[in-house]
């Protein structure tokens, strides 16, 4: 993360960036933590209605993967949580940011095949094991575009200023961890 770019815009301490950095962060989880919540939820409910037993051995590997994904996922996105609980007033703030960031982009990279697997899933039963399989490569290609290559991109676009000069890097001193609106400001 030490390499990334940012505009120094902001008048703020490495402490307020923390702080900053931590309220966006949260924010983000709170978003996901639902959708990660929902999809558990709809998992967990699967495996009890009349038509679970029908199921062919593909289709349960898939479902049994899929909800250890949902776990997993619903696990990393929870971590920060738990973090700022365990490290709560011990002057950590920087530390808690930089590895809460990292434990939602893994949670997120997770999240892509449980999303993949549900869908691969549900259109499987409905559809057929061809249309579940173009479902989910779908959902996967989605997912990579609009949470990989569309960050890529804007990060590209806004590390140039309006005369087409690339900005610079932290100042000595200045927290490495940076937010997406850091690139903003």
């Amino acid at each position: 993360m030490a390499d990334e770019r940012t505009r120094p815009a902001r008048n703020e301490t490495p402490l307020e960036r923390a702080d900053r950095n931590f309220s966006e962060l949260l924010q983000e989880l709170r978003v996901t933590q639902t959708g990660v919540q929902i999809l558990f939820a709809f998992l967990l409910t699967l495996a009890f209605t009349p038509r679970f037993p029908d199921l062919d051995s593909v289709q349960r590997a898939t479902y049994v993967t899929t909800l250890l994904l949902a776990v997993l996922a619903a696990t990393l996105f929870t971590a920060p949580a738990a973090l700022h609980r365990s490290l709560f007033q011990q002057n950590a703030k920087p530390a808690i940011v930089q590895v809460s960031s990292r434990l939602a982009t893994a949670g997120l990279i997770v999240l892509m095949p449980a999303f993949t697997g549900s869908v691969l899933l549900v259109v499987d039963v409905t559809l057929g094991r061809t249309a579940g399989i173009v479902a989910g490569a779908g959902t996967l290609l989605v997912c990579l575009i609009l949470w990989g290559v569309l960050p890529k991109l804007v990060g590209r676009s806004s590390d140039r200023d309006r005369d087409g000069t690339p900005t610079s890097a932290p100042a000595a001193g200045e927290s490495p961890v940076r937010s997406p609106a850091d690139r903003l400001s």
